[in-house]
């Protein structure tokens, strides 16, 4: 379906400023929005309230704004507009929803190092040693390549980049690698990684 006349003048106001374009543009789309958020997020089996669909729909209405409009300077026109966003939100959705998966399964862990940082005011020494004989009893039971990965996540504090360095992989591999260490990780259910 080629671009409309009304979306070729909405978007030709919004990139040139108009007044008034961007509350058009974001009536006009924000449905759209919504149902990619919703669509994606029942195709990756999860459950999402209004807060998370409202949070996520501004999320990719602001990273439309970025770098001067960018995205929408870069439509071209070889397809409908609403063909055109749908697929630019989609990705924007399934990047946040994946970052925020990472982040709701690394919580644990951050909120187990706050406790482990909070602690060692009093006897870190003791404490430390003993969160760390707990983290490795857990990645003890892990198979090789995940465990030297939950290793240098966990206990090096290492950067995506530097393990893919390590391993002598390429960058964009260390995360299907992590994904499965969360799966392992949450299999076990005594473990400090997993506790909330």
């Amino acid at each position: 379906m080629p671009l409309t006349t009304h979306d070729r003048k909405l978007l030709t106001d919004l990139l040139n400023g108009q007044s008034g374009a961007w509350r058009l543009f974001v009536d006009r789309f924000t449905p759209l929005v919504v149902q990619v958020i919703q669509h994606t997020a029942h195709s990756h089996s999860l459950k999402l309230n209004a807060d998370d669909t409202d949070d996520l729909c501004a999320d990719a209405m602001a990273e439309l704004l970025v770098r001067d409009m960018a995205a929408l300077r870069n439509f071209r026109g070889r397809c409908s507009l609403t063909t055109y966003l749908g697929v630019i939100a989609r990705r924007i959705v399934v990047r946040r929803l994946a970052e925020h998966r990472f982040s709701s399964a690394m919580g644990h862990v951050n909120a187990h190092r706050a406790a482990v940082d909070f602690a060692s005011s009093e006897d870190s020494s003791v404490r430390q040693l003993d969160h760390r004989d707990q983290v490795e009893s857990l990645l003890s039971k892990l198979p090789g390549e995940p465990r030297q990965v939950a290793k240098w996540l966990f206990l090096e504090e290492l950067s995506y980049r530097e393990i893919a360095r390590r391993l002598d992989k390429p960058l964009n591999s260390i995360g299907p690698i992590v994904s499965r260490l969360r799966t392992l990780l949450h299999r076990s259910e005594n473990s400090p990684l997993t506790k909330e």
